[in-house]
């Protein structure tokens, strides 16, 4: 009669459950310290963008403080936060665009009385929607955010503070900045009062001032449209002399024609000069140093 084969046991692995309290004691553990720590905002969001490069293959964006050399968008990668801009730019009826370019996204505000004339004092109106917007991109970005200021072909009074165009543009553009980093700073400190102290929302830390910086572009860019306006306008001219010479218009037809160019241009050149009540905001593809 064949023997019968002797059945092999494992022996018990009773260490597993050791070894099981002893990981679930020290997450717990864990767990206890993230809690009672107070979080660095800034090494809060380096963490994040660190591990989303490996894990999803994606370049940081900008609205998450990263520095990318990809063509992305970067307030569209933040639905929450376009889609806030959109709603305060319908509620401006179409005086704010977002537009995205190789070197960031740029906010550009046009239209609107943002400072007292020939001067760089902001008004209410205009601090009012810098704060809305300001809090929405300077909150959610560290990297560099230009501001630029723009003037437009009347020259500055006599008795101005501002030696030109220039110096009126620049100051302009420092006065926004000036603006986000202190007046708009101490209300978001209020406003996010309990994020401060639990240690969730570090003001100092997104309204570093060595993030900010002012560029005056003088009058020129509303120069070049205003010539292009008046060679057009200089063309029509010439146009209608040469019929009026050649017998197709009369007199009268040809000075209600000249009356009607010289309405128009004045009416397009305050139409520019209204464009030219304008502020632009770039955010950079570059993390603040």
């Amino acid at each position: 009669m064949p023997r019968k084969k002797r059945s092999y046991e494992a022996p018990k692995a009773s260490w597993l459950t050791t070894y099981g309290d002893m990981v679930t004691l020290l997450l717990t553990f864990f767990v206890l310290l993230f809690s009672m720590s107070t979080i660095s905002p800034g090494k809060f969001q380096h963490i994040v963008v660190g591990l989303r490069s490996p894990l999803t293959g994606m370049p940081p964006s900008v609205l998450t403080g990263g520095k990318s050399l990809a063509e992305e968008p970067l307030i569209t990668s933040r639905r929450g936060v376009y889609e806030e801009l959109m709603r305060i730019g319908e509620e401006y009826k179409g005086k704010i665009t977002i537009q995205e370019r190789d070197e960031g996204t740029v906010i550009i505000m046009q239209d609107m009385a943002f400072f007292e004339p020939a001067s760089a004092k902001l008004t209410i109106e205009a601090k009012t929607l810098l704060g809305r917007i300001g809090s929405l991109i300077i909150e959610h970005t560290m990297n560099v955010i230009q501001v630029y200021g723009y003037a437009d072909d009347r020259p500055v009074p006599a008795d101005s503070i501002y030696a030109s165009n220039w110096h009126l543009s620049s100051a302009r553009a420092a006065s926004v900045i000036q603006f986000f980093t202190d007046e708009l700073k101490r209300r978001r400190a209020v406003e996010r009062l309990a994020d401060v102290r639990a240690g969730r929302f570090d003001p100092d830390y997104f309204y570093d001032p060595q993030r900010f910086y002012p560029i005056g572009m003088g009058d020129w860019p509303i120069r070049k449209e205003i010539e292009a306006l008046q060679k057009e306008i200089e063309i029509e001219r010439n146009l209608l002399l040469e019929k009026f010479r050649a017998g197709e218009i009369s007199r009268e037809q040809y000075t209600a024609s000249l009356n009607e160019l010289d309405n128009r241009y004045e009416a397009r050149l305050n139409q520019l000069r209204n464009v030219y009540r304008r502020i632009d905001i770039l955010i950079k593809r570059e993390r603040a140093k």
